[in-house]
């Protein structure tokens, strides 16, 4: 009986390494805000990546499509839940990650008898004001951290994630356009997926264009905007990249 304790902690951490092993070759996602709204996005080879949660929320995420779509959905149910037993204007990032996704994810992680969730996500909920905006990144075993404005990115390694959020934030101001925040984003994309150094000043943006490029090409790039105002209650809308004329 006292070895039990640790034998447990030892299957949890296998658990652990098994998830990361699985999704490392996951393509990550972004998100980052600006004046007018927040700007998700994501590559994939088919599979959605890049979802509407609620009226202010959006979701991108990596990892096995039917677990992305299973908390997509948990998502989805808990704030519809939340508007009508409450209001529309109550339902809050915070509340969603603290009391849904968070303590679903912790517990299906612990329970070394069932399948953990294979996912990396990250949520998005716009404000009323760019100091309002409110991103959320979720891990696949339950831990969540919470950020106001910025940018955020997720991938299956924690110190590339790190190295492209730092990058990102450096060089999108709050008031750039759509248009150059995507191609920002897509350069951090391809510079995590080729493994290469993020570039600096004495690069050729050219050069980095042509690279992304020509990694996307057969590829499906989803963009999510979430406007900050707009005529209706919901203000998330999809975006290609010939809207954005990229």
């Amino acid at each position: 009986m006292i070895e039990e304790p640790y034998r447990w902690l030892e299957a949890v951490e296998n658990r652990r390494e098994y998830v990361r092993d699985q999704i490392k070759e996951g393509s990550p996602a972004f998100a980052v805000c600006l004046k007018d709204g927040i700007l998700l996005l994501g590559v994939g080879t088919g599979n959605s990546k890049v979802f509407e949660i609620f009226d202010r929320h959006g979701l991108v995420g990596l990892g096995h499509p039917a677990d992305i779509e299973k908390l997509r959905q948990t998502a989805i149910d808990s704030a519809h839940m939340e508007a009508f037993i409450r209001a529309p204007e109550d339902v809050g990032l915070r509340r969603l990650v603290s009391f849904t996704l968070g303590p679903q994810l912790k517990t299906s992680f612990e329970q070394i008898f069932g399948a953990p969730y294979l996912i990396e996500l990250l949520l998005a909920e716009i404000g009323s004001t760019p100091e309002n905006d409110l991103l959320a990144r979720v891990h696949f075993d339950g831990r969540f951290e919470l950020q106001t404005g910025g940018a955020a990115a997720v991938a299956s390694q924690p110190e590339t994630e790190r190295t492209a959020t730092e990058w990102i934030a450096k060089r999108i101001e709050s008031s750039a356009n759509r248009k150059d925040a995507a191609e920002i984003l897509l350069q951090a994309w391809w510079c995590v997926t080729e493994k290469k150094p993020f570039p600096d000043d004495t690069t050729t943006s050219e050069d980095v264009r042509t690279g992304w490029r020509e990694r996307v090409a057969g590829k499906t790039v989803e963009i999510g905007w979430l406007a900050r105002t707009g005529k209706g209650r919901t203000r998330f809308e999809s975006l290609s990249l010939p809207q954005l004329g990229l």
